[in-house]
């Protein structure tokens, strides 16, 4: 029988509740890859550095490595992992919350007289406010304040106290900055338009909103593999509506929304248009 330490009791615990967990090693750590799996040599997990997916039975890709799957989580290769685990991690964003991490005192009283009331959990030197919804995680957008959710793993440290809230703007607009003067060329959404005399061959632009909607959707229910997904949805709406000049910098800028509350970042959303345009020779 697998020893049930207290660790792995509140993991599994965790994820019969629906929360994504991991192992994490002392000074909140997760376990670094195995020998199979150094520098992603296994086609990585759905994070920033590699599509995925990985088959490897060990706990080795971060924050990508949560899990809620029983199975795995009593496997024996997570079971020598939880013995040695220090702490549980969980997955923000898998389990459909963003976490404010307050640091200090200062980040503290300034998310009290801003951001509205949220279940709260005490840390070791300051507190998480966690709220309901996702969102692109960043680190230190303003001082003390780390945000955590997609793409991001968060210490376990108890229920805390409160009503978990909904995800106000206010946090949203944390990771919101103006793009440099350097950087508008390269984030730029304008399609250059090839044809577009005439009337567009789609004859309806119920054809093409229908289109633009299954891409956003097809990018949104994305559980895996995401900057894959993203780049093969760009490809095929150019491929079936780039071509006549009926694209707009709304329709892109849908697109380039939805890639983000995915954890994509601006830059990897034009790299990725940019690419797709690419290969089609546009």
């Amino acid at each position: 029988m697998t020893q049930q330490t207290p660790i792995r009791r509140v993991a599994l615990t965790l994820a019969a509740d629906g929360v994504p967990v991991l192992p994490l090693r002392a000074g909140k750590l997760p376990f670094g890859n195995c020998p199979a799996c150094v520098d992603n040599a296994c086609g990585g997990r759905p994070n920033m550095k590699s599509p995925g997916p990985c088959t490897c039975p060990h706990p080795c890709h971060g924050w990508a490595a949560a899990t809620t799957d029983p199975h795995t989580l009593s496997s024996p290769a997570w079971a020598r992992a939880w013995r040695d685990a220090a702490a549980v991690a969980y997955h923000p964003g898998g389990a459909g919350l963003t976490v404010v991490d307050l640091d200090n005192a200062d980040a503290i009283a300034w998310a009290r007289r801003t951001l509205s009331a949220t279940r709260t959990v005490p840390t070791t030197r300051g507190e998480h406010w966690i709220y309901r919804g996702t969102m692109p995680s960043s680190n230190a957008v303003r001082p003390g304040v780390d945000i955590k959710s997609l793409m991001q793993y968060a210490r376990w440290l108890g229920n805390g106290t409160g009503a978990t809230a909904a995800l106000p703007a206010a946090v949203r607009a944390l990771t919101v900055k103006e793009p440099t003067p350097a950087r508008r060329a390269p984030q730029s959404l304008t399609v250059p338009l090839r044809g577009g005399q005439g009337q567009c061959r789609h004859r309806t632009p119920a054809y093409l909103e229908r289109g633009i909607a299954m891409a956003v959707q097809r990018i949104t229910e994305a559980r895996s593999a995401i900057h894959h997904t993203v780049y093969r949805t760009f490809l095929a709406v150019l491929s079936r509506h780039g071509g006549c000049g009926c694209l707009t910098d709304a329709h892109v800028a849908r697109l380039f929304a939805a890639a983000q509350a995915k954890g994509e970042s601006a830059r990897h959303c034009t790299d990725a248009w940019t690419n797709a345009r690419t290969a089609l020779g546009m």
